[in-house]
């Protein structure tokens, strides 16, 4: 089972309200907790400001099972999924959001021209480094364009590389990961060649907003 058939089958486990929590620990001793059963949901608190603050096309990197986009497309905004996880993308169809089964470094339509982009979830960690996936935000974004993430809280001790994954049958998987702190963040998007706009919190959440410099 590959990195990706892990978060298939949590996904999967999770929709069928399996319990399917895993834990990805990382070599300095860091443990990250994912939770599909919450991305399964139709809405977690904390999920208003960060919809509201996509008021044009949106790409949503890492979409699951399609929460944010179809709660965008419900509200009448132009929304996209991506997602590497075939399970995640079948279930945001069902719930009416448009997903697709792509890679954020590959190919990806409308690159250069999308107004906002979301990394929720702690998808600032997908790839396992933040500074490649900022830059390759930044080439997705319009010149003006916004990227909206999800960081750990601050003061969260920082990490990125390999992470080995206890999946909830007990096997061990390598994934590439990373977790960023809100205190991180102005370095890195200084590194990125982005700017951070704003920063806020809602219901034990943390999230900046950052634009290309």
């Amino acid at each position: 089972m590959n990195a990706v058939a892990v978060f298939d089958t949590a996904i999967d486990r999770a929709a069928a309200g399996i319990p399917a929590g895993f834990t990805a620990r990382h070599a300095s001793g860091a443990v990250y907790r994912f939770d599909p059963a919450a991305w399964c949901r139709d809405v977690i608190a904390g999920d208003g400001a960060l919809l509201a603050a996509c008021t044009g096309h949106t790409l949503d990197v890492g979409c699951g099972p399609g929460r944010l986009t179809s709660a965008l497309v419900e509200a009448g905004r132009t929304a996209l999924g991506i997602d590497l996880s075939a399970s995640a993308v079948r279930l945001a169809r069902r719930r009416g959001a448009p997903a697709l089964q792509r890679d954020v470094f590959g190919p990806v339509p409308g690159a250069g021209r999308w107004r906002h982009l979301l990394l929720a979830d702690g998808n600032i960690g997908i790839g396992g480094d933040p500074r490649r996936l900022l830059h390759r935000c930044r080439q997705l974004l319009a010149t003006e364009g916004l990227l909206h993430a999800e960081l750990a809280p601050a003061g969260t001790p920082a990490w990125s590389g390999t992470a080995t994954v206890q999946t909830p049958e007990g096997a061990d998987r390598a994934l590439r990961w990373a977790c960023v702190p809100l205190d991180d963040l102005p370095g890195l998007a200084e590194a990125t060649a982005m700017r951070v706009l704003d920063t806020w919190t809602e219901a034990g959440r943390w999230f900046a907003t950052l634009t290309p410099r």
